[in-house]
């Protein structure tokens, strides 16, 4: 049996290249060859509007993927971005006794009926926090990672500021419900917010889910919007010293310091040694590991310190800012998908290699 894994579609989303046709194709075309599909979590950007909105604009990829999914199984593991989508499996069992595999069927949520429907003929199941496609191989999104990565983006920093108020995960024996414990009330009040602004209206919503604002509101303070000459300045250095000691206070609640390398390839060696820690703490025991979230993926030719067993299936997302001009070469361009056989190793596939099928 052939699996395809495809990890951070992010359906609905401005920066998903499955809006275009010539993406969208593409990776239909890898799906219809496959006799299962697994959507590795952020398929929906839950996090960017009203889910209704999400959905209708994930109608085209759904469409096509009801179609060449027809009579096959299409699992569906959450994210931090979907992270609702979760809800059927954290309502079957309490949530202290959720394993590394917990499945439920598509139902019993508003969101996640809606998605059922638009995949009607099916065989939808949600898996979570990750799911077993072989006995050595395993498969999660990865956001649990975002409790030990280095880089200080949003969400790394309020899993980190959850840390202190509710306590480490711990170093050996963690469970799934350590980790949710930390991250579950920090995405659930991102979906709440997304939804309540967009409930407001569009001079709420315009700029998007609650991240995009937040990244939106520094970068403006960078480029001069928070003033100019000697004291915007001055308010960016004083702004600065209180950020880092603002990380070095949260680091050290968490019992590990943040790197002030924004980097992509920063974000990416952080990304990989953080996913190998979830793996250790939660005693995952498969020689193969697929994970998404970072958007990197991996290994490639050239990454000396991937973590053996790891292999994460990208993005289906366009962010010049990570890409530069590398374009198909880089780790963060758009369009990968990881195959699983019924025996080897799981292979990493570029399906968009020419730029034209991301940029059109």
């Amino acid at each position: 049996m052939l699996s395809a894994v495809v990890s951070d579609l992010h359906l609905g989303a401005r920066m998903s290249v499955l809006g275009t046709p010539p993406a969208r194709e593409r990776l239909l075309a890898q799906l219809d060859e496959a006799d299962q599909v697994v959507l590795l979590g952020d398929v929906l950007a839950l996090r960017d509007g009203a889910a209704a909105d999400v959905l209708r604009a994930a109608e085209p990829f759904l469409g096509g993927l009801r179609e060449v999914a027809a009579g096959k199984r299409v699992v569906l593991v959450p994210g931090n971005h979907d992270h609702r989508l979760a809800r059927p499996v954290l309502a079957a069992a309490a949530r202290e006794d959720i394993g590394l595999e917990q499945m439920a069927d598509p139902e019993g949520d508003a969101v996640v009926d809606a998605l059922a429907r638009r995949l009607d003929g099916v065989e939808l199941a949600i898996a979570y926090p990750g799911l077993w496609i072989r006995p050595d191989v395993y498969a999660m999104h990865g956001h649990y990672l975002d409790c030990h990565t280095t880089v200080p983006r949003v969400d790394c920093l309020l899993a980190a500021i959850a840390i202190a108020a509710v306590g480490r995960v711990p170093q050996h024996g963690a469970a799934p419900a350590d980790y949710e414990a930390v991250l579950a009330p920090v995405y659930d009040f991102a979906y709440e917010y997304a939804q309540s602004a967009a409930a407001r209206g569009p001079a709420a919503g315009r700029d998007g889910g609650l991240w995009r604002r937040v990244h939106a509101f520094g970068w403006g303070r960078v480029t001069g919007g928070g003033g100019g000459g000697v004291q915007g300045v001055a308010q960016l250095a004083l702004a600065g010293v209180a950020a880092a000691g603002a990380l070095g206070a949260i680091g050290l609640a968490r019992g590990q310091r943040f790197s002030l390398d924004l980097s992509p390839a920063a974000f990416g060696h952080a990304g990989v040694r953080a996913a190998a820690e979830v793996v250790r703490r939660l005693g995952i025991d498969a020689p193969h590991v697929i994970f998404g979230h970072t958007h990197r993926a991996g290994p490639l030719e050239g990454d000396a310190d991937w973590a053996t067993g790891l292999v994460n299936a990208g993005s289906w997302a366009y962010e010049p800012a990570l890409i530069g001009d590398r374009g198909p070469g880089d780790p963060y361009w758009p369009g990968h998908c990881v195959l699983v056989g019924d025996s080897g190793p799981p292979e990493l596939r570029l399906l968009l290699d020419e730029p034209a099928l991301a940029l059109s």
